[in-house]
Parts: C-alpha cells; structure tokens; sequence
C-alpha cells in the first residue's frame, strides 16, 4: 500500500500521525483489519498513505460505537482496490453520523499528528481553513480535517485564495443542505415524530454519500473542461 513517490511511515509515525498507539496499530494487524506493512530492509515495516487512512477509519467507526466484528464486516463490503482518497471520503461518511469531534493538543502533538513541522505561517493557513483554532498555547482541531488541511498546505494557493474558497463551499453546502432538509420535512409531514427521526437518521449518511460523489463528478467535469480549454 505504499509507492515510490511516498514516503513511509514506521509503525510509530503512523501511530502518531492517527493518534493511536503502536499497540493499536499491532492489534488492529493481528485481526486482519489493517493490512500487513511492506517488509524493508533490516525487516523494518513499512506503511503508507493507504495504511493511514484505513487506520482512521477504523478509529472513527470504534468511535461511532461498532464492534470489532461489525468493523470487520463493514470493511469486507468495501471494494479491496480502494485509494487513500477512497477511504478519507468513507470515513467523512461515518463521521457525518455524529456531531463533529475537536480535540485540543499542544504544537508538539499538533505536529505529530500532521507528520511534519508548522510554522506560523502553517498555522495561519490551517486556521484558515478552520482546521486548527488557538487555545491560548493550544491548538484546538479537527482530527477529520487535519491530513486535508495539512495536503492544502503544499499548495500553491494564496491565503485569500483558501478563505474565498471554504466560504463559496460554506455558502453551497448550507443552500444544498437547506433544500435537502425542506425535501424530507415536507416527505415525512404526516409520519409519526419517532418514524420521522428514524427516517432521518438512515438518509444522513446516505444523503452525505450521494453530495460527496456528486460534487467529485462535478468538479472533475469543470476541471477536464478548463484543462482542454487551456490546453
């Protein structure tokens, strides 16, 4: 699950970058739920962006509550070939379920979990994004947005750039969220209150599921679109 243009992870970097333990790490291998790493040299195992994000969807379903046999059924259904970006968009999914997790760690653990150093100016773009939000000499973040906030980071975008971005997709997903909710309000009127939460609670993540692939579409639309226009 690693390439050559990646740099892999040991077992305690990618411990440290999912905020788990090596033992974690160790456990989650033995059940068969995260793949074997790639055997180096020395006999050092080797892990990369798809051992990562596996990882933390298994964290976020534990999180969700699901046994490890419900774990282990949930990934049996998912097709085996599935990228990094396959299984980031899964876990959004999941995490959809339930109200958004922020945790508050130092710089030190901060950089630890984005697997690399921030400077100011890191911190600045992130906080942009609003991944990351001062505490004072904490950090208050977003584990589920952190590893794209930390992607947006080798971009060459300018902070304006990111903020006119996150408010078009603020101002979009709330006019899509908005018209979704009067959809199944006005479809579950004359339901009972408990059939109606009920109703609601599975087309969550069902609704999530459907914008995440249309939006993917559409924007590799526009984007084969502008790239033929320029080229």
């Amino acid at each position: 699950m690693t390439t050559e243009t990646e740099q892999p992870l040991t077992i305690d970097e990618l411990a440290a970058r999912a905020g788990v333990t090596v033992r974690t790490v160790r456990f989650y291998g033995t059940k068969g739920l995260l793949p074997p790493p790639v055997i180096g040299p020395r006999r050092v195992g080797h892990y990369g962006r798809g051992h990562l994000a596996r990882l933390e969807l298994i964290e976020e379903l534990q999180r969700r509550g699901m046994t490890l046999a419900a774990i282990e059924r949930y990934l049996g259904q998912l097709p085996p070939d599935l990228s990094a970006r396959d299984l980031a968009i899964q876990r959004a999914v999941v995490a959809s379920w339930a109200p958004e997790a922020v945790e508050t760690v130092s710089h030190g653990e901060l950089e630890r979990r984005a697997g690399r150093a921030l400077d100011e100016e890191d911190l600045r773009r992130l906080a942009a994004t609003s991944v990351v939000e001062r505490d004072g000499e904490m950090f208050r973040v977003d584990p589920g947005l952190l590893r794209l906030g930390v992607e947006l980071l080798d971009v060459p975008l300018s902070h304006e750039t990111l903020l006119a971005a996150r408010t078009a997709l603020i101002e979009h997903s709330r006019a899509a969220a908005r018209e979704l909710s009067r959809l199944l309000r006005d479809a579950v009127a004359e339901r009972d209150a408990r059939d109606a939460r009920s109703l609601s609670a599975r087309m969550h993540p069902l609704v999530v599921q459907a914008l995440l692939t249309t939006f993917q579409r559409s924007l590799r639309e526009e984007l084969r679109e502008w790239l033929d226009k320029e080229g």
